[in-house]
């Protein structure tokens, strides 16, 4: 397996003043690319949340490109011993890419705010950049006295169609939620998320001083998601020169985008598609050239929100997109 993602392989507990760091890096530097950094989801780990994405083809393509870097939350690997308390902590690369999902994407977009110049991209899926009131926190803690702590996560990560349905993905969740993650760590992390702060984003020009996401940014949320309100939301706060907003169907077709959010970012000239007779989606090809419009052009913008792309009418405008675009596959 580990042969798999190149020659080099790590994963080590990092000490540091603001808790225990599980890190797994995969690969050896090549020049000055950014790291790719990951950051799961609440009720998860990095095995839980990415291996299945990062062991498509066209991941195991891109990874051979760059340096991976997955960061387990404090106490959120398996096996893990309880934590006392979960306290905010840091960490810092000289570059990175950002592949966040839920509690993930909230924590480095943060990240991003605070340090721009160390992130060159971002990928964030599911994302709520809103911050937990009052009703919020009372709801959350009815939702802890009436349901298992591995259910109240599965309300976070499922719709509740999803979950009337129990499906076998559901259970496998629910089954490894229960017991893949320490139970007192997990709710730490729960209670943690759950009484962030807003992101306080604004997208430029609505307000004076706008603070908003600087990088390229991919924003993804999946079919039936319970968090697509919030991405939306999300969406109409950061910059549209340089945003794409992506809903997904079929997990394969989040790595095809992310190959060419790579692309456009010009980080890959050009990667081999191991599926010799399956050519790019018009619609992932329209994703590839807008990206390196809206990185290459200064145009003024419309404000308007575009309506969402099909695969049957993205062949239209190519290479004329400079603005917030919205890809449905």
């Amino acid at each position: 397996v580990h042969e798999m993602w190149d020659d080099f392989f790590l994963e080590h507990d990092l000490e540091t003043p603001y808790g225990m760091i599980h890190v797994v890096i995969r690969g050896t530097p090549k020049g000055n690319r950014p790291v790719i950094l990951t950051y799961h989801d609440v009720g998860l780990n990095h095995k839980l949340c990415f291996n299945t994405f990062f062991n498509y083809e066209d991941m195991q393509e891109i990874t051979k490109h760059f340096v991976v870097c997955h960061v387990d939350a404090p106490g959120q690997q398996v096996g893990f011993i309880s934590l006392r308390s979960m306290s905010p902590f840091h960490i810092i690369f000289q570059s990175v890419i950002g592949i966040g999902v839920g509690a993930g994407a909230y924590v480095l977009a943060k990240f991003a705010l605070i340090f721009p110049e160390l992130v060159e991209g971002l990928v964030l899926i599911n994302i709520d950049p809103n911050g937990k009131g009052w009703i919020d926190w009372a709801a959350s803690k009815l939702s802890g006295l009436t349901s298992s702590l591995p259910d109240t996560v599965l309300s976070h990560l499922f719709s509740q169609e999803e979950l009337m349905n129990n499906t076998e993905l559901v259970q496998n969740y629910r089954q490894q939620i229960g017991s893949c993650v320490n139970q007192n760590n997990l709710q730490l992390f729960w209670n943690m998320y759950n009484s962030r702060r807003d992101l306080e984003m604004n997208r430029p020009g609505t307000v004076p001083n706008a603070k908003t996401l600087r990088a390229p940014v991919m924003l993804v949320v999946g079919d039936n998601s319970p968090a697509e309100d919030s991405v939306v939301e999300c969406n109409s706060k950061l910059d549209p020169t340089n945003t794409t907003f992506l809903k997904v169907s079929l997990p394969g077709k989040l790595t095809e985008a992310f190959k060419y959010f790579l692309q456009g970012m010009g980080y890959i000239a050009s990667l081999k598609d191991r599926r010799q007779s399956a050519m790019p989606s018009a619609s992932m090809t329209r994703l590839a050239r807008s990206r390196t419009a809206s990185l290459t052009s200064a145009s003024s913008v419309d404000g308007t929100r575009p309506r969402p792309c099909t695969q049957s009418e993205s062949t239209e405008g190519i290479g004329q997109i400079n603005h917030t675009m919205e890809v449905s596959c």
